[in-house]
């Protein structure tokens, strides 16, 4: 007896796109004729990130989401073939976005890819459709002191505060970093952290990642950059928060109010990596915003 394919769950394909000679790897669902959303990844994890996401939004969007170029399934060069810097990041995605032909998309940004993808608005304002910040900062009250052994690296790099820097690369802090703050650490998948780890500790990953642990420095330089965006474009925006995160403080989610009075906001009793337990509520308020805001 066959059943209906109404609530079939949605098909997600993994392909990769060739950019400036890198294989960009990326996850990919849902009608390509739909509004689109780029989902952005944070450190230390890739588009993996996102797989319990993804398949609560495709029956309605088309939704791809990028490994950046050292994180996940992408090319990864050492650092000395390959600028490991916000920016290069940045042109990287905005040239793959356009080598996917996406004109208009919504931007998903945690952690880095906050910096990345503001850096995308800013460049492109015309092409937002909307903006969803999850534990992703524009606003230096949102470094809590979580950043300390980053601010020491940037204040004088050397051989210390590079040891400091890498302590934070292994298996204890990454593991942490999804643990902390959760409600119930019970429903927090191992497989992620470990997944993230295996990345890290890939040949030439941790150097890449402390050069971009230490350029994070210039995107404090772009804050208010990205603010007068916000001020001039009123993008709409959904900002959901875990308001157990060790980094990013909630001070900074209530920031963007400043710049975008319609923002809405949401504080969850959650983590850094909010959606690992609150995938199915954070892709709820989603949806409900996307059918106003692009109605």
């Amino acid at each position: 007896m066959s059943q209906s394919n109404e609530h079939a769950r949605p098909v997600i394909s993994y392909r990769t796109q060739e950019v400036d000679g890198l294989n960009i790897f990326y996850r990919e669902a849902g009608p390509k004729d739909a509004p689109t959303l780029l989902l952005l990844h944070g450190f230390p994890t890739s588009s993996h990130m996102f797989r319990d996401l993804i398949p609560l939004l495709a029956d309605r969007y088309h939704v791809v989401a990028p490994d950046y170029p050292g994180s996940g399934h992408s090319d990864a060069p050492s650092n000395k073939e390959f600028a490991y810097t916000f920016d290069h990041l940045a042109d990287i995605i905005d040239a793959f976005t356009q080598k996917l032909g996406l004109k208009r998309y919504a931007i998903y940004s945690q952690d880095f890819g906050g910096p990345v993808g503001f850096r995308l608005a800013t460049r492109h304002p015309e092409r937002v459709t909307a903006i969803f910040v999850q534990n992703a900062v524009a606003h230096e009250e949102g470094l809590s002191e979580g950043f300390n052994t980053a601010r020491r690296l940037w204040a004088n790099r050397n051989t210390e505060t590079e040891a400091a820097m890498r302590s934070h690369l292994t298996i204890g802090d990454t593991k942490g970093q999804y643990l902390f703050g959760a409600k119930d650490p019970a429903r927090i998948n191992p497989d992620a952290w470990m997944h993230a780890q295996d990345g890290l500790d890939r040949p030439g990953i941790a150097d890449a990642q402390i050069d971009l642990l230490y350029d994070y420095q210039s995107n404090l330089k772009q804050y208010p950059h990205f603010q007068a965006y916000f001020r001039e474009h009123q993008p709409p925006m959904l900002i959901t928060w875990g308001k157990h995160d060790p980094f990013f403080a909630v001070a900074g989610a209530k920031a963007f109010a400043e710049q975008l009075p319609k923002a809405e906001l949401h504080i969850f009793d959650g983590g850094h990596f909010l959606l690992e337990d609150h995938a199915e509520e954070v892709s709820a308020l989603m949806r409900e915003f996307l059918e106003r805001t692009l109605a």
